[in-house]
C-alpha cells in the first residue's frame, strides 16, 4: 500500500478520550430514541465522512448529480460552510461564493438546472425543498456532508473514507481527525474508499475490506480521482485549455490551494512535472490582499519562463470573490477540474443501486403527496 497521511498527536489522547465520551453519548441518545431522527417520503441521499475534511465529498456529490439529473429533478442541500449569509438560502447563478459558500457556488455554476440550497438546519432545509412553492417538482435531495447530522434519517447513507487515511488507523479529535469513533461506519449503507491509486492490486482490495470489517448489508466501493484539462481563469488566444499530458518536466507549477489536504493532488501532478511548489491555506479560506501578495512573490521568484499557477475549482470559486487578484496575475492561473471514477468495474452496480432507490421512493413520495392533497 502507498504511504498514509495519518499524523496522530498522542499527547492529546486524554482530550480525545473526553471528546469521545461526549460523541458516544450523543450517538447512544439517537440509538435509544431519546433524540429523534426524521425520515422523509422524498428520496434523501447523504454523502459524508467520519474524518475532518479531505475525502472528496464534492466530486462524489457531483458524480451523483450527473447520474441523476438526466431522469430526476435534483436538489442539493449543504451547510454552506463559512458563508456570510444565515438561515435557508436557495442559491441562484448570481449568488456569490461569499453568500453561498465555495462548494455550493461551484456546484450551482456547474449544474445550473438543479436546485442548490444551504441551511445549517438540514431538517428545515429538507422541509423547504419539499415545498412546491419553493422548489417545484423536486424528486431527490442530496445532502452534502451530513453523516454526523443524525436528526435526519436518509434513505441512503454514503460514507467516504480516504485511502491514505483509513479510519481504522486514525484517532479521535483532537489527537487525530476522527469526528466520531470508527464504529460510526456501521450507519452507512454504502462505503467508498476514495483517492485510491490507479494500480491497486487485487490482494489489496481484500486487505482493505478485511480492515474495515463491514456488516454484510453494507456495500463497499473503491474510487480514484480523475483530472480534467487545466482551464485558464481568463481564456484568450494566448491562454488556452492545457491537457495535463501536454505538461513537460520543464514546466514549473505553483499549486495554490485552500483545501483540507493538497497532498494527493501534489502526488498526482508529479507524474507530469518534477517542479511543483505548494502554497496552501486552511480549508474554505477566503483570500485577502496579504495572501495574494504572497502568491505573487512566490510566483515571480520561480525560475524559468514556463510556469503557471494551478488551483482547484473550489478555490477558484473563492478567487472570483476577491478583488485582490490582478488581471495580470489571473493570466497565469489555471483550474484543475476533479471528477471520480470507480475501480473494479463497480460503476454499473453503484449506479443501479442509486437509481433503483430513487425510482422506488420517488413513487412513494408521489403517493404521499396525493394522499396529503386528498386529506386537505
Amino acid at each position: 500500500m502507498e504511504d498514509n497521511f495519518i499524523k496522530i498527536d498522542r499527547w492529546l489522547y486524554p482530550v480525545a478520550f473526553l471528546y469521545g465520551i461526549g460523541v458516544r453519548l450523543r450517538n447512544k441518545l439517537f440509538d435509544w430514541g431519546i433524540l429523534h431522527s426524521t425520515a422523509y417520503d422524498i428520496p434523501v441521499i447523504s454523502i459524508g465522512n467520519i474524518t475532518v475534511g479531505g475525502t472528496g465529498k464534492t466530486p462524489h456529490t457531483e458524480y451523483l448529480i450527473r447520474l441523476l439529473q438526466k431522469d430526476f429533478k435534483v436538489a442539493v442541500l449543504s451547510r454552506g460552510y463559512k458563508r456570510k449569509s444565515t438561515g435557508f438560502q436557495l442559491i441562484g447563478l448570481d449568488t456569490s461564493a461569499e453568500q453561498s459558500g465555495d462548494e455550493p457556488y461551484q456546484i450551482k455554476q456547474k449544474f445550473p438546472d438543479i436546485y442548490m440550497a444551504v441551511d445549517k438546519d438540514r431538517r428545515h432545509g429538507i422541509e423547504l425543498l419539499s415545498r412546491e412553492d419553493i422548489a417545484p417538482n423536486v424528486e431527490v435531495i442530496l445532502l452534502d456532508d451530513a453523516f454526523q447530522h443524525r436528526y435526519v434519517q436518509p434513505g441512503i447513507n454514503i460514507l467516504l473514507i480516504d485511502y491514505h487515511r483509513l479510519i481504522c488507523n486514525d484517532a479521535l479529535l483532537p489527537a487525530g481527525r476522527l469526528r466520531e469513533p470508527a464504529s460510526g461506519k456501521h450507519r452507512a449503507n454504502i462505503v467508498i474508499i476514495t483517492k485510491c491509486p490507479t494500480n491497486i492490486k487485487p490482494m489489496e482490495y481484500r486487505i482493505l475490506s478485511k480492515q474495515l470489517d463491514l456488516y454484510p448489508y453494507q456495500q463497499l466501493y473503491f474510487s480514484i480521482l480523475k483530472y480534467g484539462d487545466l482551464t485558464p481563469i481568463v481564456q484568450s488566444p494566448e491562454n488556452k485549455v492545457k491537457p495535463l499530458s501536454s505538461l513537460s518536466k520543464d514546466d514549473n507549477i505553483l499549486l495554490f490551494t485552500g483545501i483540507a489536504s493538497p497532498k494527493q493532488i501534489i502526488r498526482d501532478l508529479e507524474a507530469y512535472t518534477s517542479t511543483i511548489e505548494s502554497l496552501s491555506f486552511p480549508d474554505h479560506h477566503f483570500f485577502n490582499k496579504e495572501d495574494v501578495d504572497l502568491l505573487t512573490k512566490r510566483f515571480e521568484s520561480m525560475p524559468g519562463e514556463k510556469k503557471i499557477i494551478v488551483t482547484t475549482e473550489k478555490d477558484a470559486a473563492r478567487l472570483t470573490c476577491s478583488p485582490h487578484f490582478s488581471d495580470e496575475l489571473k493570466k497565469y492561473i489555471y483550474v484543475l477540474p476533479i471528477e471520480i471514477e470507480f475501480l473494479q468495474n463497480q460503476q454499473d452496480s453503484f449506479n443501479q443501486n442509486i437509481i433503483g432507490y430513487v425510482r422506488k421512493n420517488k413513487r412513494n413520495s408521489i403517493l404521499s403527496k396525493r394522499e396529503n392533497a386528498y386529506k386537505s
